[in-house]
């Protein structure tokens, strides 16, 4: 499994970890039933703390991504359609909440920030209509 850890990054390593793991079972890389490596295993492997994978795993079980079997290991966990949507969904808002303190941090108004999403998916729309060519992209 392909894991990178960026030290100097201002994001915790355990969340670089779970959003890393969790994406690659959004995009079917892991699929249900797959065993990840053993706490052990990762940790020597990344060069970070056993207790952080640990943690790692232990929040990706509470979302119900994996499941730690005692003595056997953890396993990619069996997610719905549904189940992998609404995961995706919760990830999404938690990103959203994150973004809107960090513009009201800055000083930007409720207003502005919907204006601000408003143009985004306007934009998204025109690209919708009308995609560019790669030539013309450039």
């Amino acid at each position: 499994m392909l894991l990178r850890v960026e030290k100097g990054s201002a994001t915790p390593i355990s969340r670089q970890l779970a959003d890393q793991i969790a994406a690659l079972f959004t995009a079917g890389k892991l699929k249900a039933g797959d065993r990840l490596p053993s706490v052990r295993e990762l940790a020597r492997e990344l060069a970070v703390n056993q207790n952080t994978i640990l943690r790692v795993y232990e929040k990706l079980a509470s979302e119900g991504v994996v499941e730690m079997r005692q003595g056997q290991g953890t396993f990619v966990a069996e997610l719905s359609r549904a189940g992998r949507r609404r995961a995706h969904c919760d990830k999404l808002a938690d990103e959203f909440r994150s973004l809107v303190r960090q513009a009201l941090s800055l000083g930007l108004s409720k207003r502005e920030l919907q204006e601000l999403l408003s143009s985004a998916l306007a934009e998204l729309d025109d690209e919708a209509v009308s995609p560019l060519t790669e030539s013309e992209r450039v």
